[in-house]
């Protein structure tokens, strides 16, 4: 009797924290389209200042879904490493990738803490209706990558992709921002880490993400922010989380400042071209992987999973 109670506890928990988050999302997502549509007027000050208002919308959004997390998930988020971050400061931000409450963690964890989080996204998903607009009025940088097949077959696109990415991301010298990158490409699961994999507790990280975003804004961005994500009591889904069920959420941090990463202080575009630079990159961003996978490996032991 008592676990049938709390399953239907846990349920009426879940479906009054959707209600929440949907209701939420409705109400700040029609004056952030608003705002943006003005942002389709050519004038320089006007849209500066609706990247300013649709950005604290947003933060505005994260605030209220934490408000709906205290009441309905009740998670207790164990947090190291966020004291030496600036809300006035330019970052990015990667992190391991196991859950979709990876995202409403890292948004909870750094609301105003740092700038509001942005994705690069494909080109083609400006496209997507209404979505589409909301994104590009936050300043989302919308980048078109060409595979080694299409430039081979088409020569004199080759760099094009940066060029255009690097014209997106002119508006974020003016105000800081903060780019958020799951480098390992995908969700975690033990099914998609084979027997060779390097890692017990990661996928291989993928370095040509990171440095499309490092050449596309090296002039604006100073560090790197490392986040590791642990969930004591297993990888939750987003109703788990909705539940209740989700009692602690670990996120460690580790800033580096990117000048202290390249001899110049800056990174190069010749990671495109240059084999060496390219092998470089790779294995500090591995070394960096091997670290969080010894950090994963003694939050385990800590929580005697």
């Amino acid at each position: 009797m008592y676990i049938v109670l709390k399953r239907l506890l846990q349920l009426i928990n879940a479906c009054l924290s959707s209600i929440l988050y949907f209701v939420n999302t409705v109400i700040c997502f029609i004056p952030l389209i608003l705002f943006s549509l003005i942002k389709v007027v050519p004038i320089n000050a006007s849209q500066k200042l609706m990247s300013i208002i649709v950005d604290a919308i947003a933060t505005f959004w994260i605030s209220l879904n934490t408000f709906n997390q205290n009441v309905f998930s009740r998670t207790v988020y164990d947090v190291e490493g966020i004291n030496e971050l600036n809300i006035d400061d330019w970052y990015l931000v990667i992190a391991n990738h196991q859950s979709w409450v990876d995202i409403l963690s890292l948004q909870r964890v750094f609301n105003k803490k740092i700038p509001f989080l942005k994705f690069f996204l494909k080109k083609n998903l400006i496209f997507v209706p209404f979505l589409g607009l909301a994104w590009w009025g936050l300043d989302f940088p919308f980048m078109q990558r060409y595979s080694k097949q299409f430039l081979k077959k088409h020569p004199h696109l080759k760099g094009k992709d940066l060029e255009t990415t690097k014209k997106a991301c002119k508006k974020f010298s003016y105000k800081p921002v903060s780019v958020m990158n799951f480098v390992e490409g995908t969700r975690y699961t033990p099914q998609k880490a084979n027997k060779k994999a390097t890692f017990n507790h990661l996928l291989s990280p993928k370095a040509g993400g990171v440095a499309f975003v490092l050449s596309a804004m090296k002039e604006q961005l100073t560090h790197i922010v490392d986040v590791t994500i642990y969930y004591p009591h297993g990888v939750p889904s987003f109703w788990d989380f909705a539940s209740g069920k989700v009692s602690r959420i670990v996120v460690r941090v580790n800033t580096i400042r990117i000048s202290k990463l390249f001899d110049d202080g800056t990174f190069s575009e010749n990671y495109f071209t240059d084999d060496q630079q390219r092998a470089t990159f790779q294995s500090w961003l591995n070394s960096q992987w091997k670290q969080k996978d010894k950090a994963l490996a003694d939050l385990r032991k800590e929580y005697q999973l």
